[in-house]
């Protein structure tokens, strides 16, 4: 599903990822750990194509061969196949939790009704059915994630890659995100990559990888 190879950046004069090599197979979930500046968030903005790596030998993604695709295929190519979940929501203010979840369905030029329909299915999944007409403020902050993560859902990506999506999230509302990512990797098969400093859901993952200045150890 993803393998990487000699991924390099630089800022500047500081290499922050210092050749990484990084396979991960269809379904897999993977935890990314390590210390603060060890450069998990880079490496995961790469794999997921919102930042170019300064060099690398290989970045296939789903067999594409990311380095091929100019800025319009790769915002293509990110859009259906990649789904995002940050620990800060990034949910839009002025939108309900519907209108939230159907953006990336709309900028796919997807069907209006049946983007609908699907955000519906899966707030409906997750336990959101009667919150979908609340805008983000009126929502808590596990309700706020779970419309991100179908947000995420919306287009069926092949790929869920997540940064700390437990970061703000009380020890329940955390437990029940970490348990709910295992239950969609039955229902729909995705392959999960997360950053996390939270060793509960690091210890849940298929495989645990530690990055230390720059480079997986």
């Amino acid at each position: 599903m993803i393998k990487a190879e000699n991924i390099h950046k630089y800022y500047g004069e500081l290499e922050v990822l210092k050749g990484v090599d990084l396979h991960i197979k269809k379904s897999e979930i993977v935890a990314i750990v390590g210390p603060s500046g060890a450069g998990k968030t880079t490496l995961l903005q790469i794999l997921g194509t919102l930042d170019k790596p300064t060099s690398c030998d290989t970045l296939l993604i789903n067999k594409t061969d990311i380095k091929q695709l100019n800025d319009r295929s790769l915002s293509k190519f990110r859009n259906t196949h990649i789904g995002f979940i940050f620990q800060f929501h990034q949910l839009l203010p002025e939108f309900t939790a519907l209108e939230n979840v159907c953006i990336p369905g709309f900028i796919a030029n997807r069907s209006k009704n049946k983007v609908e329909e699907e955000a519906k299915e899966l707030l409906d999944f997750l336990d959101l059915s009667n919150r979908i007409h609340h805008k983000p403020n009126e929502l808590s902050g596990g309700e706020q994630q779970r419309v991100a993560v179908a947000r995420a859902l919306i287009n069926k990506p092949d790929i869920i890659f997540a940064d700390e999506p437990s970061g703000n999230l009380d020890t329940a509302s955390s437990r029940n995100l970490h348990e709910l990512f295992f239950t969609l990797r039955e229902k729909f098969g995705q392959t999960f990559v997360i950053v996390t400093h939270n060793l509960e859901l690091a210890n849940m993952a298929d495989r645990k990888l530690e990055m230390k200045d720059g480079k997986i150890i």
